[in-house]
């Protein structure tokens, strides 16, 4: 019989080894990110809105991946996780993605990140919710890891593992 108070120990230990068995399996190079200022962002793009799916969808963000370039976006998630849209100016995938991730009801304000290949270069954009901080206990919820793989990016979005713990517990609780 397990204990009330060892669920959080097991689920954490639980939620790390899933993660370091998730990065074992993926081969490649992992890729930085970096904060960006909204400013005039050249090219064109593919846009893939990820998650959304409910109202209370957390796990939800938005990619820019810039076209013409050597490199694919691929989510790791099954097709109807994400819809991906060809062709948008940066201005309007932005203002696509901005309504997008706006949807959560503890939306606080957005965060625009840079996504840069081995040699520094900027092959797309990242734009993440964050939300309000009382709401979940910070508001930057996501986890989000790309990896560079045979000129594919192969895209990782999962929720912070004590935010999925206490999910987990929530859910238990209601049962």
């Amino acid at each position: 019989m397990i204990f009330k108070g060892h669920r959080k120990i097991i689920a954490g230990a639980m939620a790390v080894f899933i993660t370091l068995a998730l990065q074992a399996c993926v081969s490649g190079k992992a890729l930085r990110t970096d904060a960006v200022k909204s400013g005039d962002i050249p090219g064109t793009y593919t846009l893939i809105l990820y998650g959304g799916n409910y109202s209370d969808d957390l796990e939800t963000v938005a990619f820019l991946d810039k076209e013409g370039d050597r490199y694919t976006f691929e989510p790791y998630a099954p097709d109807f996780v994400f819809r991906a849209t060809k062709g948008l100016t940066a201005d309007r995938a932005l203002g696509v993605a901005g309504e997008f991730i706006r949807a959560h009801p503890n939306f606080h304000t957005e965060q625009l990140r840079s996504i840069r290949d081995e040699e520094g270069e900027i092959i797309g954009y990242e734009l993440r919710p964050l939300y309000l901080p009382f709401a979940f206990g910070s508001d930057d919820i996501l986890d989000v890891d790309y990896w560079l793989k045979e000129g594919r990016v192969l895209v990782y979005v999962k929720l912070k593992p004590s935010l999925e713990m206490r999910k987990k517990d929530v859910e238990q609780d209601a049962r």
